[in-house]
């Protein structure tokens, strides 16, 4: 039997039974509204894991540089193409009454200049100018550079950690997901990008769970997505496959190959991929999207995108020709900041753009259709008339999650 014919969602397959440690009961809603519990995400999840920051082709040359502000982390970054053109990071904070020294979310400098006092900073951190330096007392400018944050890239994606000393580089951290996934071509499918990016009113897991499960597409998004992600032989949705990898896991998602778009839609379709469509395996040979040895690792030809889910909060979903993005930073236990990408290669032509518009309106509309139900579900579980929530097998991410983030509190809330 192939690997094709095998897939699990046409049998009766308990991912659950590869993770025994995670167990497969209920899971207590505490940890989507409890503050305290929030406390410890924050100093010990947060505060000592790599976070995405970007993309390197935001930082083409020295002086280019991005913000990313962490609340989660009581911090703001900045990310700067240096003058030896590697990257440096730094908490966003002047050395003199800790000011920000970069108000705009992205842009060019050929330094670093306080407003509030001129304070003036290269593009390494070091302090080069102080104002009326004479009227200060035994000012030593060497030892008043921008504080430093680890920063690394994978893929073309910028992190930073926050933590003075990490405990683990960012290639370590990625594990073998990131190393199973690094060679997917993402610096040319990030020719065209859209960001879509809202507060949600829900904790950063409520929001997260939404998107590490299929199980809801038949009913949430019965309108918009009909019948792209399921058939009569799996009605539900469910994954080819899934697993867990160290801190991270994914999964391969089920397109329906008989799925009959609209006219519309066809038409985009014709003219590049669309992150809404079917299956993007065609023929018998391996485009370069494809060959990553975890980017559809069955070989299955029902494949529609593979989704990898990097601890705690960023994703990334791969098709052959595109990918999307989602991160969520928290600003309070029961608000977060939601950003998401959709990516794709430059555009050649008018019909290649049209295709690229026409499939980020249905992503978007895809994305609003789930923002209700988070929102909703927030604004329910902290009233106590249902104190669990009942996992099925598919929602094993969701469950790792949770059992991830507990067993990462509880290393570094015992660390010396």
């Amino acid at each position: 039997m192939s690997a094709v014919e095998a897939n699990p969602y046409a049998g009766n397959r308990r991912y659950h039974d590869d993770y025994p440690e995670m167990g497969s009961g209920p899971v207590s809603t505490e940890p989507y509204y409890s503050e305290a519990y929030f406390q410890l995400e924050k100093e010990y999840l947060f505060k000592k894991v790599w976070l995405n920051a970007g993309r390197v082709e935001a930082l083409q040359t020295p002086g280019d540089f991005i913000v990313k502000d962490l609340p989660v982390c009581d911090t703001s970054v900045i990310v700067v193409r240096a003058p030896n053109g590697g990257l440096n990071a730094f908490h966003n904070m002047c050395s003199h009454r800790g000011n920000k020294i970069a108000y705009d979310p992205d842009g060019h400098n050929p330094s670093f200049y306080c407003r509030f006092h001129g304070w003036t900073y290269d593009l390494d951190g070091n302090l080069q100018d102080v104002p009326d330096e004479e009227n200060y007392f035994d000012l030593d400018k060497s030892c008043l550079g921008l504080t430093p944050v680890h920063v690394d890239e994978w893929g073309g994606f910028i992190f930073v950690n926050v933590d003075p000393n990490p405990a683990e580089t960012l290639q370590e951290y990625m594990g073998e997901l990131g190393a199973g996934l690094a060679d997917y071509p993402f610096a040319e499918t990030s020719g065209q990008v859209f960001t879509f990016e809202t507060v949600v009113n829900a904790n950063w897991k409520l929001v997260k769970d939404a998107f590490q499960e299929t199980c809801h597409t038949p009913y949430q998004h019965n309108r918009s997505l009909p019948d792209a992600y399921i058939n009569e032989a799996n009605p539900h949705t469910r994954l080819i496959d899934m697993q867990v990898h160290g801190y991270h896991a994914r999964a391969s998602l089920f397109g329906n190959v008989e799925h009959q778009p609209s006219p519309v839609a066809s038409r985009a379709y014709g003219y590049g991929s669309t992150i809404a469509g079917a299956s993007m395996v065609d023929g018998e040979e391996v485009a370069p999207a494809l060959a990553p040895p975890l980017v559809n690792p069955t070989g299955s030809a029902e494949w529609s995108f593979e989704l990898s889910v990097f601890f705690p909060s960023f994703f990334v979903a791969v098709t052959n020709g595109s990918y999307f993005t989602h991160q969520f930073i928290p600003i309070a236990v029961d608000k977060t900041h939601w950003f998401s990408t959709t990516c794709y290669p430059a555009p050649k032509t008018a019909a290649e753009r049209f295709s690229q518009e026409y499939s980020r309106v249905m992503f978007r509309d895809i994305m609003l259709e789930d923002g209700r139900q988070i929102e909703e579900t927030q604004s329910m579980i902290k009233s106590g008339a249902k104190n669990e929530f009942i996992l099925k097998d598919e929602e094993l991410f969701i469950r790792q999650g949770l059992w991830q983030a507990d067993q990462m509190i509880e290393k570094y809330r015992g660390a010396p």
